[in-house]
């Protein structure tokens, strides 16, 4: 398990696992006034939240699926990620995608947050590739059964 050290300059309680084999942690909309969001409009908003990830891992901002499902409500750069050296704010780029103009309210729940370990890899140019039995196809080239 990753420590991760985080500060908190919201009022909104700290993110936590909701259940004991949760992936994500719900992030918490910090705002003095309730944001509405009209039919295909983004924005940012912020949290409250500021962390210091340990070199090898990330902080993926994924949608919650009830918002999502309920409302039309997603993260527009799915998943967001949040690198170890990144100090500012976390803020979660939101997307309306329905038809209808959605407020967001101090305290709601926006995004989830994952915590990833990553290898940074090593790029090698060479001048061809090895074959493959699927070669070039891609975008459902192996098809459907």
């Amino acid at each position: 398990m990753s420590i991760v050290q985080i500060k908190n300059t919201s009022d909104n309680a700290m993110p936590v696992y909701a259940t004991e084999h949760s992936a994500g942690m719900d992030l918490r909309a910090d705002l003095l006034n309730p944001m509405t969001l009209a039919p295909l409009q983004r924005a940012l908003v912020p949290t409250g939240l500021y962390i210091a990830l340990p070199h090898g891992t990330e902080a993926q901002i994924r949608p919650r699926s009830g918002l999502a499902y309920k409302h039309g409500i997603t993260v527009l750069n799915s998943p967001g990620t949040i690198d170890a050296d990144y100090r500012g704010e976390l803020m979660v780029l939101l997307v309306n995608l329905s038809s209808e103009p959605f407020e967001v309210k101090h305290g709601e729940r926006i995004a989830q947050m994952v915590i990833a370990h990553y290898e940074a890899a090593q790029l090698q140019e060479v001048e061809e590739l090895d074959a493959t039995m699927r070669g070039a196809g891609g975008f459902g080239h192996t098809g459907v059964e």
